[in-house]
């Protein structure tokens, strides 16, 4: 009994404080401008309301949970204006309306499943429909242009410009994670963990609606995967496991010496840096068989460079300093990251090679794919 009387209580809600404000202040904007769009378009003097009251709910689902399926931008314009269809064509041909009232919402409810635009408040937009009055009763099928659809397009437009301004993707994005391979092998990380299939088939199994997205709850059981591994393997951070004696580069430095550096340590790439030491690039084996005109180096390096690199164009074209050719905008992870971060990084992403910078963003050292198995190696075997 008691168990079923806890049922009752409001789980804690996670949101952060920030998140709170953002929801609330986006409702603020959305509903105000709405309301204001409405009155200068439509015109203050007409019997229907500017704004109607299941905007409110709505407002709810795009502002403040707005990576939620429900509050979608498909969600939001097609429920609402589905169940305003329905909603007058119940009041209008069933004389009752305690009748009218249940039969328009559960018909809406049907029709958002069939179409997928499910949508929580869109069920009121029914009801309102047949017991909104007789302003709305005598509008019609008008209703569903003004105020539905048009507040519900308002709305939506608000939700997409101050959702992206303050850095939350919507409408939210519904993707797989891509292979960089280009093969149809599953990513390395899926191959003996969760994957898309796995949660696929649970949810199906499970047979309701889940107010979650896909790639949500993807990401959910990774960062419980990361949360065990930091368990099981304890403190051990890039700092830990990185080479410090980092041979890098400048931006101006010669190609033949940034060659002749990765041949001499037994390497595969180089770090490149400025004045400050900060990490500006990257330049690996791999960007010079394919950028760099090699004939000037004699053994296997040049006479493969010049069956795989691209055309180069004319002799004085041709890259002659480290910069021309190196990788911009490459990844980097400071001294404390924890070494579960890097796995997918190297195992994903596809990455050789991660520069480890300090707290002043300053290049403290390299991380191979070899260092980040031995780290795996000698963790587990700890933790066995």
């Amino acid at each position: 009994m008691m168990d079923w009387l806890h049922g009752f209580l409001p789980a804690p809600i996670a949101a952060s404080r920030i998140e709170r404000l953002r929801g609330c202040l986006g409702a603020l904007v959305g509903l105000l401008l709405t309301g204001v769009v409405c009155r200068y378009t439509v015109g203050s003097g007409m019997a229907l309301p500017m704004l109607i009251a299941p905007m409110g709910a709505s407002a709810v689902l795009l502002f403040a949970v707005p990576a939620s399926p429900l509050a979608q931008p498909w969600s939001i314009m097609g429920g609402n204006i589905v169940a305003a269809v329905i909603g007058v064509t119940c009041a209008r041909y069933v004389g009752d309306p305690l009748l009218a009232a249940p039969l328009a919402g559960a018909l809406a409810i049907g029709a958002m499943f069939v179409l997928r635009c499910l949508h929580p408040p869109s069920g009121a937009i029914a009801l309102t429909a047949v017991l909104g009055g007789p302003a709305i009763t005598s509008a019609g099928y008008e209703f569903v242009l003004s105020p539905v659809a048009l507040n519900s397009m308002i709305l939506m437009l608000c939700a997409i410009v101050f959702n992206n301004v303050t850095r939350r993707a919507y409408p939210h994005p519904q993707r797989a994670r891509a292979n960089v391979h280009h093969t149809h092998d599953k990513t390395p990380l899926e191959r003996l963990g969760v994957n898309l299939d796995d949660l696929d088939a649970v949810v199906r199994q499970y047979g309701q609606v889940l107010d979650v997205s896909r790639d949500e709850l993807e990401g959910l059981f990774q960062r419980a995967e990361m949360h065990a591994y930091h368990r099981r393997f304890g403190e051990i951070t890039c700092a830990d496991i990185m080479s410090r004696d980092v041979v890098a580069m400048q931006f101006g430095s010669p190609l033949q010496e940034a060659w002749s550096l990765l041949r001499r340590h037994k390497i595969r790439a180089l770090p490149v840096i400025d004045p400050a030491r900060r990490v500006i690039g990257m330049v690996s084996d791999l960007d010079f068989m394919l950028s760099a005109d090699l004939d000037l180096y004699d053994g296997l390096a040049g006479r493969f460079s010049r069956i795989v690199r691209r055309p180069s164009g004319m002799y004085a074209d041709r890259p002659e300093v480290v910069g021309q050719i190196m990788q911009r905008g490459v990844r980097t992870v400071i001294e404390t990251t924890h070494i579960v971060e890097l796995v997918p990084l190297m195992a994903d992403a596809g990455l050789r090679h991660v520069a480890v910078v300090d707290g002043e963003r300053r290049l403290s050292g390299i991380i191979a794919q070899s260092d980040l198995v031995a780290a795996l190696y000698r963790g587990g075997l700890a933790a066995a």
